[in-house]
């Protein structure tokens, strides 16, 4: 079974249903811990040429984490023509590789829908003055 959350903080993850930790191998309280610390580790790659990580940007659509504790996400950029588009899976892979149990990360990339300001967190518009 797949643990899935979309763009959701860790805290309001149980409020909505979504990234509801019930049908996983993995005991609950260490999905809760992985899912908080890969957040916590998107948030340490940024968009070079926006001040704001790319998680309170809303460019992350999906993360999943399997069973055997692989992590798939998807994700997308401000824009398709973005000068680090090869790169920023990368950066993306190399975050979440190092937290603790995560055994393998596939980053694939999405542009549909197409990102739109609105996926941004308030945090991020605060920080780039659209607030």
């Amino acid at each position: 079974m797949t643990e899935s959350t979309e763009q959701i903080e860790p805290e309001k993850a149980e409020e909505t249903g979504k990234g509801a930790f019930s049908a996983s191998a993995i005991p609950q309280e260490e999905l809760a811990r992985m899912t908080d610390d890969i957040i916590s580790a998107l948030k340490t790659v940024y968009d070079p040429e926006i001040p704001a990580d790319i998680y309170e940007l809303g460019l992350i659509y999906k993360i999943d984490i399997e069973d055997d504790r692989s992590v798939k996400i998807e994700m997308t950029l401000t824009a398709p023509g973005c000068p680090v588009a090869g790169e920023m899976p990368g950066w993306v892979q190399n975050a979440v590789s190092s937290v603790e149990g995560v055994s393998n990360v596939e980053v694939d990339m999405v542009f549909d829908p197409p990102w739109t300001p609105d996926r941004m967190s308030e945090e991020a518009q605060v920080a780039l003055g659209w607030y």
